[in-house]
């Protein structure tokens, strides 16, 4: 169990590493193609936006990779669970607000990971 919950975190790390890839350094480029029908202009006007958006996941990621480094288990646990409920939050957020799809990419693989914490 304890390697499926490592695994689960670990992907839910990787694809934030993209996030921040994706909005701080390739937002008029590869934005582009996955979000597609929007217009040029606006990747444009919105980037300094995204660079900061991308600037917070970039935040999550550092506290996931910290929940990794940490030896004490209890204190490794409630780290990974403070970073994964931000990022459960912010896709629930997100799946409310802006696109569904964000809240099944992003918010519920960190509730799994954290009912996974909380029932080990």
């Amino acid at each position: 169990m304890e390697f499926l919950l490592s695994l689960i975190i670990a992907l839910i790390l990787v694809l934030h590493i993209y996030f921040v890839w994706l909005e701080m350094f390739a937002w008029t480029t590869h934005g582009k193609k996955t979000f597609k029908g929007l217009s040029d202009e606006f990747f444009v006007k919105t980037k300094a936006m995204a660079a900061n958006q991308g600037l917070y996941n970039g935040f999550l990621v550092a506290g996931l990779v910290w929940s990794f480094l940490i030896e004490d288990l209890q204190w490794a646990e409630n780290i990974a669970i403070f970073f994964l409920g931000c990022i459960a939050v912010a896709g629930i957020y997100g799946g409310l607000t802006a696109q569904k799809s964000i809240f099944y990419v992003q918010g519920a693989p960190a509730i799994i990971a954290i009912v996974l914490i909380l029932t080990m």
